[in-house]
């Protein structure tokens, strides 16, 4: 397939909004179902100029950091726009993360303004900043001012009416807009190159502390343009985004690659619901839809989809997760989406490497996940000897582009782990290489564990359950789950003469983890499997767990 040059090197994202509007002033570019917002590009530029604005309104600089963490809201979209027109730096916080996870990535990214939703479900977003921040609650005359957060000035609620008293609602801080002149913003913008940084997104590590992945704005913008390219988008395409914005698949290949194409975007809700995906994939007449192999499976299995008018689909993208070949077949067949793309990527790498495209065989589409975009390169590297990994054989995944990350902020020697001496990226992953450049994943060097396109690493849950007193030892490993792909089980050995129930652990976890983080099998166990060595065997322990619990069935789905 011939690959057209990209039109936004050298932009900025702000530049490049400014540029696609100019283009496609009229076309729609975002449809957020459930909050009757809809704009033209015309319109979407408009409204980040005024939220851009505001932000300078609140004193902030450039290269300056600001939290949002929320659900998929339109102003989550303006603040991911307008922090790049002003110079900011977008720190995206995991709507799921609780209190003591919230504080973590406050503390460590030196967040200066934090924007908000009220709740998520059932999670109290308010109290959990009153927690975490007490100041909120009573703000003084000159801004918020926190001793354990000293770089944190300014919270504001997505809501016009937020509870807490140091908290700003949304329509008084877009009312500071007018304090800032247009002009005004057009000399910061100037001053902007693509090279800046202008997000930073938090993916779990092995030390089982979050890391903090530095992007640009040509990071970003070249991922969108060739993830966007393999599926063909163009202006007439409209793209339904079930995804979380906070994660790369929502903010990048999904906000990004749209307004790079210039395709319509459409959000059915604030958070994944299959029934009202579904309801927006046919009132918009969506002719591509992202998803995890969960969502699809949700979508599939949803009461009313056979009734459903779903014509107009036409591609999208799989990711996260592997997928069953018997799913891939029905997206196809039952959804319509015959033109459904695999990628593979990583937060660090903005994030999509290797992609399939929109006529490759459905074989292809299963096995592997695609070939190297364009600007990527690929080896695999073996991981005892470090030499190159022929054809067929096994060996690390590592890559070298336009997408690597900048590093981790403020973590130099885990960057150093991540990214070599030449500029290779080394992702963790086994891969192997089949005769016609398309990669196939084939295992994890590290323990990470994918549930419903969440990437968790035991290890950070292991260290929090090690603070309850009762546990003298703990391992968490990853086993197969049919709706999810994977599940968390925890093997738990108790100090002598204490107890401790599963229930106990749950409600230990609950509202300390994100959900997605409590182990949902929960063993008691007075010894681990181990080498002679003592190294403990956490093949053994998903082998027992696998029996214990009658997941062959499961099993089987990683293979396809």
């Amino acid at each position: 397939m011939s690959v057209s040059e990209p039109w936004v090197d050298g932009l900025t994202i702000g530049g490049m909004l400014a540029a696609t509007a100019r283009r496609n002033p009229t076309g729609e570019a975002v449809v957020f179902s459930q909050f009757q917002y809809r704009r033209t590009f015309a319109e979407l530029d408009a409204d980040v100029d005024q939220v851009a604005r505001a932000l300078m309104a609140l004193g902030l600089r450039r290269g300056e950091h600001v939290a949002v963490w929320g659900t998929n809201w339109p102003q989550w979209l303006l603040l991911q726009f307008a922090t790049a027109r002003m110079g900011a730096v977008l720190v995206t916080i995991n709507p799921a993360y609780r209190s003591h996870e919230l504080a973590y990535v406050l503390k460590q990214s030196d967040t200066v303004a934090l924007f908000l939703v009220d709740k998520f479900r059932n999670s109290d977003y308010f109290g959990m900043l009153g927690e975490t921040v007490p100041e909120v609650c009573q703000r003084g005359p000159h801004g918020l001012h926190s001793l354990a957060f000293p770089k944190l000035r300014q919270v504001v609620s997505f809501t016009d009416h937020p509870t807490l008293t140091g908290v700003n609602g949304w329509r008084a801080f877009l009312n500071r807009a007018d304090e800032v002149e247009d002009t005004q913003l057009r000399e910061r913008e100037a001053t902007l190159t693509p090279a800046d940084p202008i997000n930073i997104q938090y993916t779990s590590g092995t030390t089982g502390f979050p890391k903090g992945a530095t992007l640009t704005h040509r990071n970003l913008l070249m991922n969108a343009y060739y993830v966007g390219d393999a599926q063909k988008l163009t202006q007439s395409d409209r793209v339904c985004v079930p995804v979380p914005f906070y994660h790369c698949f929502g903010c990048v290949l999904g906000i990004l690659c749209c307004a790079v194409h210039g395709a319509a975007m459409v959000v059915p809700h604030e958070y994944f619901r299959a029934t009202e995906t579904l309801v927006a994939l046919e009132q918009e007449q969506a002719t591509a839809v992202y998803g995890v192999p969960t969502m699809f499976i949700a979508m599939l299995d949803d009461p009313t989809r056979p009734q459903r008018d779903l014509s107009s689909l036409r591609t999208g993208i799989m990711a996260g997760s592997p997928c069953p070949i018997e799913i891939m077949q029905r997206v196809v067949k039952e959804l319509g989406a015959r033109e459904v793309t695999i990628a593979y990527g990583l937060t660090e790498a903005s994030p999509v490497i290797t992609q399939t495209r929109t006529d490759d065989s459905l074989d292809l589409r299963v096995k592997t996940v695609g070939r190297p975009l364009p600007g990527w390169e690929v080896k695999l590297v073996d991981p005892v000897s470090g030499q190159a990994a022929e054809d067929g054989k096994q060996g690390e995944l590592c890559a070298r582009g336009h997408g690597v990350m900048l590093g981790y902020y403020n973590m130099p020697e885990q960057t150093a782990e991540a990214i070599d001496a030449e500029g290779w990226l080394h992702s963790g992953d086994l891969a192997t290489r089949l005769p016609n450049g398309y990669y196939r994943i084939t295992g994890r060097m590290k323990e990470m564990v994918i549930r419903g396109g969440e990437n968790i690493y035991p290890r950070e849950i292991e260290e929090f359950l090690f603070t309850i007193p009762a546990i003298q030892n703990v391992a968490v490993v990853g086993v197969p789950d049919p709706k999810y792909i994977e599940e968390l089980a925890a093997w738990i050995q108790l100090k002598p003469g204490s107890t401790l129930t599963e229930d106990d652990v749950r409600l230990f976890c609950k509202g300390q983890l994100a959900h997605f983080k409590i182990p949902r099998y929960i063993h008691f166990v007075t010894e681990f499997p181990q080498t002679v060595t003592g190294k403990i065997q956490k093949f053994k322990m998903r082998e027992v767990m696998i029996e214990t619990h009658g997941l062959k069935n499961a099993a089987a789905m990683e293979t396809a």
